[in-house]
């Protein structure tokens, strides 16, 4: 019953630790620098740097966003598939920042500590009326404790989501942005509410206040705020409207899809989403026509550029993919993830002509965005096909310590030492590497005996 409460107590600190676990993240150039252009304003408000804050979003249907350690806001493709426009958005950003900017996942201890307290002083309560014969009463003791201290935490964890949304509100204020869709945002979670029924749902046992009484302490300042009824930037809405229907085609069915964006919907959204559709349900032809579409719409548009090198590459024409991805890789001012899509194609053409290029691409992708798994994955195999063997294990070893493979960034890590120049910088990061994982190993011996 004490492991019991320990990971009730865990799960509700770390709530979303759980589905970037168990859900694939999804990166894409265009969606990424959306959430940074859109959030730029919110998070200086924060009072924290734009460069330091990054988004992910995962691939999960639910509506839900996140933090859990560190800068980064991870926001759910479901929530994007329910947001009906850009403000909205924008609006649950502020509220995570609001966790960041105030601590609150560093501060968990806060409640949790207590509440572990209240469990465990029951425990001993209980066990002492089971000892003395009342063995029912202790079981009941026991529960009651699990009970009280459960609703203890989250009532810490009430109090933090309605700090947050107070937060959320100043920082849009200060931002120049209409709060208005935050607060319409809480009511389609009402309506999620309202499915379940609100009669089941006892309001002492959530993480969250319910959404009537957040609305009902918000919507009063919101409606009074000459920004309430201030237009939504239009920039950023269409932005926002292609990222949703490229999501779509990309996530969902390929007949929910088409059900969506049937072929007489000629809009450049619609044709996104059936691209992704299409080519994910395995029609080449007709992904590629509505690529042309896009590119045909909008030709210098470095986005469409990059799904037309996408579905040409992943059709195995990687040198036909090499124009498009070069395009969109020079148009959006060496991207990394439309780099590492770059570099890919130029390997997979098999011409030794193409290798320098692809180093460099990767290089400077690694560089820019260090926690891609795959960009190191390309620049190991690169370094490998031009006989480069130290470089390759190192990159190999970067793969291996993203992934938690610590055994094979080790064996890796060594491997890069014996080749690399001593002291040169990527001697030292092989070093690094090396060190570190052999501690988590030697640690993991430890923890076994």
């Amino acid at each position: 019953m004490i492991r019991r409460l320990v990971t009730l107590l865990a799960g509700a600190a770390m709530l979303a630790g759980a589905p970037v676990q168990a859900q694939s993240l999804l990166r894409d150039a265009e969606t990424e620098s959306l959430f940074h252009d859109m959030s730029a304003s919110i998070v200086t408000a924060a009072g924290l740097r734009p460069n330091d804050v990054q988004f992910a979003l995962v691939n999960d249907g639910s509506i839900n966003a996140f933090v859990v350690g560190g800068q980064t806001v991870y926001i759910h493709s479901g929530l994007i598939e329910a947001a009906d426009n850009v403000n909205q958005v924008q609006g649950v950003i502020a509220h995570e920042l609001g966790h960041i900017a105030d601590g609150h996942v560093a501060n968990a201890d806060a409640g949790q500590k207590p509440a572990m307290a209240m469990y465990l002083l029951s425990m001993v309560l209980g066990i002492a009326t089971a000892a003395a014969g009342g063995g029912a009463a202790g079981m009941g003791v026991m529960a009651a404790g699990q009970q009280a201290a459960m609703g203890h935490y989250l009532a810490f964890t009430r109090t933090q989501e309605a700090t947050a949304d107070a937060s959320a509100i100043k920082y849009l204020k200060t931002a120049g942005i209409s709060a208005k869709g935050m607060l319409t945002f809480f009511k389609v979670l009402q309506q999620q509410e309202y499915r379940y029924g609100t009669g089941n749902i006892d309001p002492f046992m959530q993480s969250h206040p319910l959404s009537g009484t957040r609305i009902a302490t918000l919507e009063g300042d919101v409606k009074e705020s000459p920004l309430y009824d201030k237009p939504i930037d239009s920039a950023l809405q269409e932005r926002f409207r292609r990222v949703k229907a490229k999501l779509l085609g990309y996530v969902a069915d390929p007949k929910q899809t088409l059900n969506e964006y049937p072929d007489t919907d000629q809009s450049i959204y619609a044709h996104y989403a059936r691209a992704y559709a299409y080519h994910k349900a395995g029609y080449p032809d007709k992904a590629d026509a509505e690529a042309a579409a896009l590119v045909k719409a909008k030709p210098d548009d470095p986005y469409f550029q990059e799904i037309v090198g996408q579905i040409l590459l992943e059709a195995g024409r990687p040198k036909d993919a090499l124009v498009p991805l070069r395009a969109a890789y020079e148009g959006t001012r060496s991207n990394p993830l439309i780099g590492t899509t770059y570099g890919h194609a130029l390997i997979a053409t098999e011409n030794p002509a193409n290798y320098d290029e692809a180093k460099r691409v990767l290089r400077v992708a690694v560089q820019r965005d260090d926690e891609n798994p795959f960009a190191w994955f390309q620049l190991g195999t690169v370094y490998e096909a031009t006989g480069d063997e130290a470089r390759a294990a190192l990159a190999g070893a970067e793969q291996a310590s993203l992934t938690g493979d610590t055994a094979t960034a080790a064996v890796r890590a060594r491997m890069a030492l014996a080749g690399l120049p001593k002291n040169s910088p990527d001697w030292i990061r092989a070093q690094d590497i090396s060190m570190t994982s052999q501690d988590v190993i030697d640690k993991g011996k430890k923890k076994r005996r």
